[in-house]
């Protein structure tokens, strides 16, 4: 594949990019970014939490809106929310597969259905999501599957064991599918963004004790924030990213390098 590389390089004009969890937190932001060069979006979450506020946001980029609201973790949900996203774009050129929770308890007092709920979500929505995104890729021979890790891809979580799990087996999956999806001309990355400021995290940057150990961990001295990630996941969605199949990219401030 001959690639000539210029300013449309990281264009998405004409493009449809399917979010996940797009209208709330982390995801809010890859769907503004996305539109800022030229998607359009289509978000799936639980609930209507952010719809609004999404919609704007996307329009002030010039860009068009779509929302489904479903549970991902329903029998049936990824099919549906494929054909909800062609139904209303006619197209599907990137899956951000955003949407995940966390549930945090002792060892021995894990909950079997804390697991089932996490995995459910964080690893089997995502597959599912993936392999009917793949039907419809494989068919224009393009695409892009971007997949939301963490730094528990990586490490330990010794309260959030679900968690962990599920995001080592993103990484895994992103490989695999890489791999699998590579003739097709479709590229599987992730992104693993390190401690960043949100909402969902407030309680840990002020916890007195893990608040200035996190903070010392990382090399650059200071917690990200939700912009820095939206320049890799523009990277990961367009052509200037074409070489690149099966990498996790940590966002992290170099957190994973102490």
């Amino acid at each position: 594949m001959n690639m000539v590389f210029n300013k449309d390089s990281f264009s998405l004009v004409g493009k449809v990019a399917l979010v996940t969890g797009g209208a709330s937190g982390l995801g809010l932001n890859y769907s503004i970014a996305l539109s800022m060069y030229g998607a359009d979006v289509f978000i799936v979450s639980r609930s209507q939490k952010g719809w609004d506020e999404a919609q704007k946001l996307v329009e002030k980029n010039g860009q068009q809106v779509g929302f489904l609201q479903k549970d991902l973790t329903e029998d049936g949900a990824a099919e549906e929310v494929i054909q909800a996203a062609l139904a209303k774009f006619g197209r599907l050129d990137i899956l951000v597969n955003n949407a995940g929770m966390q549930i945090r308890n002792n060892v021995l007092d894990f909950k079997d259905e804390d697991w089932q709920k996490v995995i459910n979500l964080n690893l089997n929505a995502l597959y599912y999501l993936s392999h009917e995104a793949a039907k419809v890729m494989t068919k224009q021979k393009s695409g892009k599957i971007i997949n939301v890790g963490s730094m528990q891809s990586y490490r330990a979580g010794k309260f959030i064991f679900p968690y962990t799990a599920s995001k080592h087996g993103v990484l895994g999956l992103t490989k695999a599918y890489a791999d699998a999806l590579a003739p097709y001309n479709i590229q599987v990355n992730g992104v693993a963004p390190g401690y960043i400021k949100t909402d969902m995290t407030k309680p840990l940057q002020e916890d007195p004790v893990r608040g200035p150990e996190i903070k010392s961990h990382i090399p650059s001295g200071e917690w990200g924030v939700p912009e820095e990630l939206m320049g890799p996941v523009v990277f990961l969605a367009s052509h200037a990213s074409d070489y690149v199949t099966g990498v996790m990219l940590p966002v992290d401030g170099g957190y994973l390098l102490r």
